[in-house]
């Protein structure tokens, strides 16, 4: 914990700002705002040299307390809702990691040599940007976030693009798998989820910054 303090200095003097979840000691300094479903307090982390102060944001979110601490103390430049959706943006990585891997193969190397690792390594990466390009361009067709959409149902409904390409059916990939989204699984199904007056926000949608 001590080395993290460190790197939360040093961020500090950098003028850089950072977002990560609770799982340290902190003593606080005072209350910026309690409601029912967000806390938010300035609180010191670290000791000696590495002490600093930062921002404590608690969440209530379906029955669950979320804890969140940020160098940015000024709740105008960044609220509350920001860095929740900020922190949650993370877990696209391992969005990529899980689908370059389980989906895309590289759970396991074709071959030993490092010429031959580089190539898979390169080759998974790049099939693995375009896939997540292409499922950008359908969400766009379709006026929906990028998080709407499975990237592993894209993958997966290339098949049949290409099958309606060769029977001279279809030449765009892009309207065609967004003309066929619901009946391809390419949409996610819309999750019931308690009502909460703090929303995540979509961080990607332009029309919205």
């Amino acid at each position: 914990m001590l080395h993290d303090f460190y790197r939360f200095a040093k961020l500090v003097g950098l003028r850089r700002s950072f977002v990560r979840q609770l799982h340290l000691v902190y003593e606080v300094e005072r209350h910026l705002r309690r409601t029912a479903q967000v806390h938010e307090s300035l609180v010191w982390i670290g000791k000696g040299e590495d002490r600093q102060l930062v921002r404590l944001i608690q969440v209530m979110y379906k029955g669950k307390m979320y804890r969140y601490l940020t160098n940015e103390l000024d709740t105008e430049r960044l609220p509350a809702p920001y860095v929740v959706a900020l922190y949650w943006q993370r877990w696209r990585i391992e969005d990529a990691y899980n689908i370059v891997k389980r989906l895309l193969g590289l759970a396991y190397f074709w071959v030993g040599s490092q010429n031959g690792v580089e190539l898979q390594l390169w080759a998974t990466w790049l099939l693995y940007a375009v896939l997540v390009d292409l499922t950008d361009a359908i969400a766009e067709e379709l006026n929906k976030p990028f998080a709407a959409l499975s990237v592993e149902m894209v993958y997966r409904s290339i098949y049949y693009f290409t099958e309606a390409y060769h029977d001279g059916k279809a030449d765009d990939p892009v309207v065609y798998l967004a003309e066929s989204a619901k009946l391809l699984g390419v949409v996610k199904r819309d999750r019931k989820h308690r009502p909460s007056p703090l929303e995540f926000l979509d961080l990607t949608d332009s029309s919205n910054p």
